[in-house]
């Protein structure tokens, strides 16, 4: 469990750069609390919520532990079918999480929305103890990259909030995410979001095949760059499927070695992390909240697609998807 520390607080007034920290620590402020001031902080985590024993799991969800297998990458017509469903229930399941988004509430009241947002739709959230991981969604605040884990940290007007959802149903996953804004949010975020929305769309518009996977990152990084924004490295998109990850790399950034060639009846996520700085990251100590190195805030959207014999097809977009198509094309 992740708590967060209650021995000391910051006095109304902070001291300079160079005097002693108000904690107490005996280390200059600059290298102690100076580090963390205005950063999303661990809050408590509360139990995992359980899931009804008549909804299907996948095979980790009693133990947390995951055995890969050599799943097809070419998915036959009936599981691509079942991957269109669990898109539009994923799909939906986002929407209404991010409608639910207030200044005030807990990430882990979000969760709570959330799962239950699963069990109404008889699907099983892909994430809850996936490797072990506590939670039905992670909800990734301002510079945290991806996976944050809900907990007790409340909701601050002005925060920018991704919801990652996935849902498992039919026996095949779906998986999509967005990010929202909480209350009244600066323009300088506000154009970040767009900006990372419409990576996604060029990534998405890049796939054709015939052609590398390294062209969706290619028309990422540059569509970034373009507005001088990083692009994250260290998380990439995946292979979707009966698994909820398989052996197909998305990178989103241009990699000449990502040589794999997409041919029609592939699944996978198309994922990019956009970011108001570097695209450095460093790991919390719970192993899974991934936030920018430098502390500047971050954005994320993602669509799961499958490639058609002439293009692409967005399974968790359309009619009723947080992103429905090319922001440029509404």
């Amino acid at each position: 469990m992740r708590t967060t520390s209650t021995a000391a607080t910051p006095p109304p007034t902070l001291p300079q750069a160079n005097d002693a920290c108000w904690c107490g620590s005996g280390r200059k402020y600059k290298r102690c609390h100076k580090r963390s001031e205005g950063r999303v902080l661990p809050g408590v985590v509360s139990p995992m919520r359980p899931v009804p024993a008549h909804i299907a799991r996948p095979p980790y969800a009693d133990t947390g532990e995951v055995t890969a297998w050599e799943e097809s990458r070419i998915k036959s017509p009936e599981i691509i079918e079942a991957m269109r469903h669990a898109g539009k229930v994923a799909a939906e399941i986002l929407r209404l999480s991010g409608a639910a988004v207030r200044p005030g509430m807990t990430t882990d009241e979000l969760d709570e929305y959330v799962h239950s947002l699963y069990v109404e739709r008889n699907s099983y959230p892909s994430p809850l103890n996936y490797h072990g991981y506590p939670k039905s969604v992670c909800t990734s605040v301002n510079e945290v990259i991806c996976h944050g884990i809900p907990d007790s940290r409340v909701l601050q007007d002005g925060d920018i909030i991704n919801l990652d959802v996935t849902a498992f149903i039919g026996g095949v996953h779906g998986d999509t995410n967005a990010t929202f804004c909480v209350g009244e949010v600066d323009p300088a975020s506000k154009k970040l979001i767009e900006v990372t929305e419409e990576c996604t769309w060029l990534g998405i518009e890049a796939v054709v095949p015939g052609k590398p996977l390294s062209d969706i990152g290619k028309a990422i990084e540059n569509h970034a760059k373009a507005h001088n924004y990083g692009v994250v490295r260290a998380f990439i998109g995946h292979g979707i499927g009966q698994q909820f990850h398989t052996d197909i790399q998305v990178y989103h950034y241009y990699e000449p070695r990502a040589s794999m060639i997409m041919r029609p009846g592939m699944t996978f996520t198309i994922e990019p992390m956009i970011t108001l700085g570097g695209w450095q990251h460093r790991m919390w100590d719970d192993d899974w909240t991934a936030v920018t190195a430098d502390g500047k805030w971050t954005a994320q959207y993602e669509h799961t697609v499958l490639v058609t014999e002439d293009g692409v097809e967005v399974l968790t977009g359309g009619e009723g998807a947080v992103s429905p198509c090319a922001p440029w094309n509404r």
